[in-house]
C-alpha cells in the first residue's frame, strides 16, 4: 500500500449507506406532560436535588446512584402508576408498548412513532433512558423495558444540564453514556442514544462527489484515507451544516451540522451502543431529521469525556 494512496494527514468521519426508504417520514412529537400531571400534582413531594435517578420507598432503602444531572421527586407516599405485567421487548405490540412510547415522549426521548410496535427507535429511547436515567454501563444496556424499569420511568423525573451555557440553545454530549441532549432555555428539547469516535487507527477508501472537497473533477472519485477515530472533549460551538445524504472526504452523513473541524453531529442508520464512528456523533435518522431545525450557528457544545470538566 503505497503512501501516496492514503493521506495521513487527512481526518474524516464516515457514516452509513442507506435508501431513500429509510429516511422515514417526521413524525410530530407533542408533549404528554399534560396527561401525566394530575397523578403527580395530586400528591405532596418533598424535591431532592442530589445526583441519583429513583428513591426506592422505605425509609431504609439505598438510593441508585445516577447522572449529576438527573432530579427526581420522591415521597413516601407512592406515586399513582399504570402497572406492567410483561417484560416489553423488540418487536412487541400492544398498549403497553404505547404508554411507553407516550412516557419516553413526555421526557423528551424520542421514541419515534407513537404507534405502538417496540421498533428500533423505541429500543435506542430505551437505551438512553438505562444509560442516562438508570445509570447502566452502556455494554449492559439492554434496551426492554422490565416492570422495575416501568417504574423507575413513572417516576418524576427531571434532567437538568451540567452546564451553564452562554447561549440559550446548547448541547451536551456525554462521551462515557453515549448520550446527547439538546437544552434550551435548560430544559431539554431531546434526550438521544449516540455512537461517537471508537478510538481507533483506521484507514479507508471513500468516495468523494463531484464539486466536494478534495474532487474538483465532475465524476465521483476515490481516495485512501487515515485517520484516529476520536471524539475530542471541549467546548465548541455550531458553525457549518449540510443537508441531505452527503458523501465527501467526511464518509456519507445525513443532515450534518458541523462543530469541530471535520467533526459533526449526523444522521446514520448505524448508531449501536458501542462507539464505532470515525469521531462524529452518529444520532438515529429520526432525530437527524428535525435536528437542524433545533440548533443554530453560534449555539455551544460541550463534549464531556467524565474525566474532566470541558474547557
Amino acid at each position: 500500500m503505497s503512501d501516496d494512496f492514503f493521506d495521513q494527514d487527512e481526518f474524516i468521519d464516515e457514516g452509513v449507506l442507506f435508501d431513500d426508504d429509510d429516511l422515514d417520514q417526521l413524525q410530530t412529537r407533542h408533549s404528554l406532560y399534560d396527561r401525566w400531571r394530575p397523578a403527580m400534582a395530586a400528591i405532596a413531594v418533598l424535591l431532592t436535588v442530589v445526583a441519583i435517578s429513583v428513591v426506592a420507598n422505605g425509609d431504609n432503602s439505598e438510593p441508585i446512584v445516577s447522572n449529576p444531572n438527573v432530579v427526581t421527586e420522591s415521597t413516601n407516599v407512592p406515586l399513582v402508576t399504570v402497572p406492567l405485567t410483561r417484560t416489553i421487548k423488540p418487536g412487541m405490540k400492544g398498549d403497553d408498548v404505547l404508554r411507553v412510547q407516550q412516557r419516553l415522549a413526555a421526557l423528551h426521548f424520542d421514541p419515534g412513532p407513537q404507534d405502538s410496535v417496540f421498533g428500533q427507535n423505541t429500543i435506542q429511547a430505551v437505551w438512553a433512558f438505562e444509560k442516562l436515567v438508570m445509570s447502566t454501563p452502556r455494554e449492559r444496556a439492554t434496551g426492554v423495558v422490565t416492570p422495575s424499569t416501568w417504574s423507575i420511568m413513572q417516576s418524576d423525573i427531571q434532567i437538568n444540564p451540567r452546564r451553564d451555557a452562554d447561549t440559550a440553545t446548547h448541547v451536551e454530549v456525554y462521551l462515557p453514556e453515549q448520550v446527547m441532549i439538546v437544552f434550551k432555555d435548560g430544559v431539554p428539547v431531546v434526550i438521544t442514544h449516540i455512537s461517537t469516535g471508537s478510538n481507533e487507527d483506521w484507514c479507508e477508501e471513500v468516495a468523494i462527489s463531484p464539486g466536494e472537497d478534495g474532487n474538483n473533477t465532475d465524476v465521483e472519485i476515490k481516495r485512501g484515507i487515515c485517520g484516529e477515530a476520536i471524539t475530542p472533549p471541549g467546548i465548541f460551538y455550531f458553525y457549518n451544516r449540510r443537508q441531505g445524504m452527503r458523501e465527501s472526504k467526511l464518509g456519507t452523513m445525513y443532515n450534518p451540522v458541523y462543530f469541530n473541524y471535520n467533526i459533526a453531529i449526523h444522521g446514520a442508520i448505524l448508531v449501536p451502543l458501542k462507539p464505532a464512528s470515525h469521531g462524529c456523533i452518529r444520532i438515529p435518522m429520526s432525530v437527524a431529521r428535525y435536528f437542524q431545525a433545533i440548533v443554530a450557528y453560534g449555539d455551544r457544545v460541550y463534549v464531556f469525556d467524565g474525566v474532566k470538566e470541558p474547557e
